[in-house]
């Protein structure tokens, strides 16, 4: 589990490279420094008192548990006979935690891409720290913490179709909610914030005017195939144990982000006349967002096609920014948001059922009851995190969220930090 930890935590600064090239080079040091600085925020945030939030005991209304029950990490990593607490009786807790807390980092700088170039950096500092507590921990405990969308007697599912014996003398869901490795919780959640944050903060002063062209797609494809390693701690970790579940999550995850990655070259070569690296790292991203939540109920056969349609619809899908007028600067919007709601219906459609899930649509009559629960959870995800997005956003306002007009123009490289990526008698070729 902390190899996985480790890999996932690897995932940022591989983001860092990914958005990095993607900017144009006076704005690639800000944008990696946004994915840097969520390490910075997040860790400290989740140790205080995130975890507590996310899967603390005491709950409050479905919505997240009480953040002061373990406030920083109190009664998490000893008992009272200072012995390591156990999760599941497996390993120590502590264990998870460190888990857990890469998955919130990950998921904050996601959102970063969408607004780059733009925003300053301190008022970006404060919202990671606002938006995790209001957005992220609740999201967790309500999907992954026995909150609204688990498979508690008390969610939406058992509201729906009603509760059976869990075995252990408790009731749980009778269609139980699929999210093996963060759909709901990482993309999804992402994905919409991104889209409020694109909307209420506006466009760049020359989107529409400029070609904004990525300045180092080297760093792109390098950024791209670190996330494709760190993306096995992410989800074959998610399955808690060197098993079987880990093994088939691995598998999904490399023949998924394989179909993508074709899928998006494929609709490229069919639109454009012409396959692109950019697509290819794209595509890659697509295929790892919509296998996240399905990677361990699916069968490979069910991953490939997953994957290619996600491939595809993602290609499609970051061309609405110019149809529609929003500037979403990297494409979160197109690929997390696109990539994670399709990936967490489609597991109403492809769950196998032999993998400790109800079934889905192509498996059973009775599959459409899995496919309603799929649809219920990701609607509900995309609501609240656009409401806790919103007050986000308001709350950090009277600290300003635009620099000027001119530090756009000149960089803001320069306007928030001070420095360069490049030599100042290079910056005229790489321009």
């Amino acid at each position: 589990m902390l190899m996985a930890a480790s890999l996932v935590l690897l995932m940022t600064p591989a983001l860092a490279l990914f958005y990095g090239g993607m900017t144009r080079q006076k704005s690639v040091l800000n944008m990696m420094m946004m994915s840097f600085s969520a390490m910075g925020v997040v860790g400290v945030v989740y140790v205080l008192w995130g975890w507590s939030m996310s899967y603390g005991t005491q709950d409050v209304l479905g919505l997240f548990a009480n953040p002061f029950e373990m406030f920083g990490l109190a009664g998490v990593i000893g008992d009272a006979d200072n012995w390591m607490v156990s999760t599941l009786g497996a390993y120590p807790q502590v264990i998870d935690v460190a888990f857990q807390v890469t998955f919130a980092i990950i998921t904050v700088a996601l959102i970063s891409g969408a607004i780059a170039e733009r925003v300053k950096f301190g008022t970006w500092l404060v919202f990671v720290g606002v938006w995790v507590t209001l957005a992220f921990f609740p999201l967790a405990h309500m999907v992954w913490g026995g909150g609204l969308l688990s498979h508690s007697e008390n969610g939406l599912a058992s509201m729906i179709f009603g509760t059976v014996d869990d075995g252990d003398g408790g009731l749980t869901a009778a269609v139980g909610p699929v999210d093996f490795a963060g759909g709901t919780v990482v993309h999804i959640n992402a994905g919409m914030a991104a889209l409020v944050l694109v909307l209420l903060i506006g466009k760049r002063y020359d989107f529409g005017r400029t070609a904004f062209r990525p300045h180092s797609l080297p760093l792109v494809m390098l950024g791209a195939g670190l996330l494709w390693f760190g993306w096995f701690g992410f989800n074959a970790g998610s399955a808690f144990g060197a098993n079987g579940a880990a093994g088939l999550a691995w598998i999904n995850t490399t023949v998924a982000t394989a179909a993508a990655m074709l899928g998006w070259l494929l609709t490229e070569r069919i639109r454009d006349g012409h396959p692109t690296s950019l697509g290819a790292a794209s595509g890659v991203v697509a295929g790892l967002v919509a296998i996240t939540p399905a990677a361990g109920s699916v069968h490979p056969l069910g991953a490939i096609a997953l994957g290619a349609v996600s491939g595809a619809l993602c290609a499609l899908a970051v061309g609405l920014k110019h149809r529609f007028g929003y500037d979403d600067s990297l494409d979160v919007v197109g690929v997390h948001l696109v990539a994670g709601l399709w990936g967490t219906i489609a597991i109403g459609l492809l769950a196998t059922g032999t993998f400790g899930t109800a079934p889905g649509v192509f498996y059973s009559a009775e599959g459409w009851k899995l496919l309603v629960v799929q649809i219920v959870i990701a609607l509900a995800a995309l609501v609240f995190t656009a409401i806790m997005t919103a007050i986000a956003y308001v709350i950090c306002r009277p600290l300003g969220w635009r620099i000027t007009e001119a530090d756009e123009q000149s960089g803001i490289d320069g306007a928030e930090h001070a420095e360069s990526a490049y030599e100042a008698s290079t910056n005229a070729l790489i321009r």
